[in-house]
């Protein structure tokens, strides 16, 4: 059994918005609050990034149109004693989209990490 941190990237869909800024700060706020909500604090959440298709820089992950904005946002989790990588993703997909209803989840990067010597 090994350990394993998730990483995942969730869309999250913010209305009335005029700003990117105030997109991101809403949607991570809201993220962590629904989060937190069913004891899940030991989720990270941030804002992702996408690379400018130009010139490969990355920038945030939000788009603004018609007042509604669409954030990607990075989140990340340790999972305990799984079997495998597929093992792990199954887990993480369960605690977080279980908190995270109708927010559509994608695994981006699965990484094995130490764990206690037994």
């Amino acid at each position: 059994m090994s350990n394993y941190l998730v990483a995942m990237e969730a869309a999250w869909l913010v209305r009335d918005v005029e700003d990117v800024d105030d997109a991101i700060g809403v949607a991570v706020s809201e993220a962590g609050k629904r989060l937190n909500e069913q004891d899940k604090e030991y989720v990270e959440v941030e804002v992702g990034v996408t690379p400018c298709p130009a010139c490969g820089e990355p920038f945030d992950s939000a788009f603004i149109a018609a007042n509604t904005a669409l954030v990607g946002l990075l989140l990340e989790i340790e999972v305990f004693n799984a079997d495998g990588e597929n093992h792990a993703t199954r887990i993480a997909k369960s605690e977080v989209g279980g908190a995270l209803r109708d927010v559509p989840l994608s695994v981006i990067e699965v990484v094995e990490t130490e764990g206690e010597e037994e």
